[in-house]
């Protein structure tokens, strides 16, 4: 007998990474467009909860408008003998999987960014009711987890009963990663890997060391040491060291075998402190995005819950697409907002002395991660809404990366007709400089950037040329 018989839906690994389209979903929670959404998995004791037990407090699915986007709190209270503090991000993070595991429902994030979508098809098949997904999260955490034994599961969907549980869970977000902020990979003996995320992206491993927080930010290395031991079949497992091979770019010879081993060979070589050359690759659960910004020769991060375009005018999915997909994109790079409190954050790049934009909630998050010289030559949405504010800005504030800019050449005093050149061949205001050619598209060698320079041809033909097959 299935233990899911009495659920009106399928349920089984082959839904998950299960995509709902807006035209094709009946409702969503959280997401960007609502503020408060939060899920939470507490130890309790044994005389705390009742086993089995759901709570719904709030509107249920059936009471729901078709289109619409609501609030959502999940929280998950275990208990056992062998249930402890430190599981708790570990069972947390499952949520995500298990909720994938439902036909027709999608769930994407962690934390307080969760957003899950019902399709229209599985409300019509009669999974009306959050009791549904409820009984679906105890039974495969009981099963997953034969630790476990009792569990009770409560929904949230009133928003000021959430009010108050999404202010306790961020505090206890807090909590967590702060246990980890004092080590340093050099202390340990041992990474581990997460490939939760392999169903959105097949070649994506995430690396995490006591200075690189999973890029969902969920994960420190507490949590996955936990995981590990405690679930040596699932997706947290430890990586050896091995050999250090580039102290600076964060190269070691066992992370570089894991990425390999678990990517099938499509990456070999992994920077940890760096998004050039072999960066990390990128799942699609990060918190943020840091970009190189060719302009200005700097960095910008964009989170998730940010709105309109970031400085370089691109909005975060449209970055998230390019980004994603356990891809190695150079000058794009999915990362954790803790990972930016990190001393080996973006080591090889200059690290936060290299970042030039962020929105302005997340420069509160970590401002006091950020030299106190250098947080106001950063700018944010406020400051500069494009790259020719942006690099006003850092100019008149002098930011660190303003020393990195070539130095202008002074433009001649005679006109292009008086040296003799051609006027429709003339390229006034321009020098030349070289730049790598960092950004996916725009070139693989070098990209030209031309100022205070004239240029005299009497044909200029540029052209792409093509390989020859053998």
């Amino acid at each position: 007998m299935s233990m899911f018989e009495d659920i009106p839906v399928d349920v089984g690994v082959v839904y998950e990474g299960e995509r709902i389209r807006g035209k094709d979903m009946q409702f969503e929670f959280g997401g960007p467009n609502i503020e408060k959404k939060f899920e939470l998995v507490q130890a309790r004791e044994m005389k705390e909860i009742q086993d089995g037990k759901v709570i719904i407090q709030g509107p249920d699915l059936k009471d729901l408008e078709e289109g619409k986007s609501y609030p959502l709190g999940i929280l998950v209270e275990a208990a056992g003998k062998q249930i402890e503090k430190d599981l708790e991000a570990v069972l947390e993070r499952r949520i995500h999987e298990f909720t994938n595991y439902v036909e027709g429902f999608m769930h994407l994030n962690q934390r307080y960014d969760i957003w899950l979508r019902l399709s229209k098809s599985s409300f019509k098949k009669g999974f009306n009711s959050l009791d549904f997904l409820g009984k679906v999260l105890a039974r495969l955490f009981k099963s997953e987890f034969p630790i476990i034994e009792k569990i009770q599961i409560t929904f949230i969907t009133d928003p000021a009963k959430i009010e108050s549980w999404h202010k306790k869970a961020l505090q206890i977000y807090e909590a967590r990663d702060a246990r980890v902020r004092g080590m340093k990979d050099e202390d340990v003996e041992e990474f581990y890997g997460c490939v939760l995320c392999q169903s959105f992206a097949p070649s994506h491993l995430c690396i995490i060391s006591p200075n690189r927080v999973s890029l969902c930010g969920a994960i420190n290395w507490f949590d996955a040491r936990a995981a590990a031991r405690v679930d040596p079949k699932g997706p947290n497992f430890m990586i050896p060291k091995g050999e250090l091979l580039d102290e600076i770019h964060g190269e070691y010879s066992g992370a570089n075998e894991a990425a390999k081993q678990k990517s099938l060979g499509e990456v070999e070589r992994v920077w940890m402190y760096s998004m050039f050359g072999h960066p990390h690759t990128s799942c699609g659960c990060f918190e943020a995005i840091a970009f190189y910004i060719p302009e200005v020769d700097g960095v910008g991060v964009v989170d998730r819950g940010f709105e309109g375009t970031a400085v370089n005018g691109l909005a975060f999915s449209t970055m998230a697409n390019q980004t994603g997909g356990g891809k190695q994109v150079e000058g794009f790079n999915g990362i954790a907002i803790e990972y930016m409190r990190s001393p080996k954050f973006l080591q090889a790049d200059e690290g936060l002395n290299r970042v030039v934009w962020l929105p302005s909630n997340v420069k509160e998050k970590i401002l006091d991660s950020i030299p106190e010289e250098l947080r106001d030559k950063i700018a944010t949405e406020k400051d500069a809404t494009n790259t020719t504010e942006l690099k006003a800005f850092l100019k008149e504030k002098g930011h660190p990366v303003v020393q990195r800019w070539p130095a202008e050449v002074a433009v001649a005093e005679k006109t292009p007709a008086e040296e003799g050149v051609p006027t429709e061949y003339a390229l006034p205001q321009v020098t030349m400089a070289a730049a790598p050619g960092l950004i996916p598209g725009v070139g693989e060698g070098f990209q030209l950037i031309f100022k205070n320079v004239k240029i005299k041809a009497e044909k200029l033909i540029i052209r792409r040329e093509e390989k020859k097959s053998k």
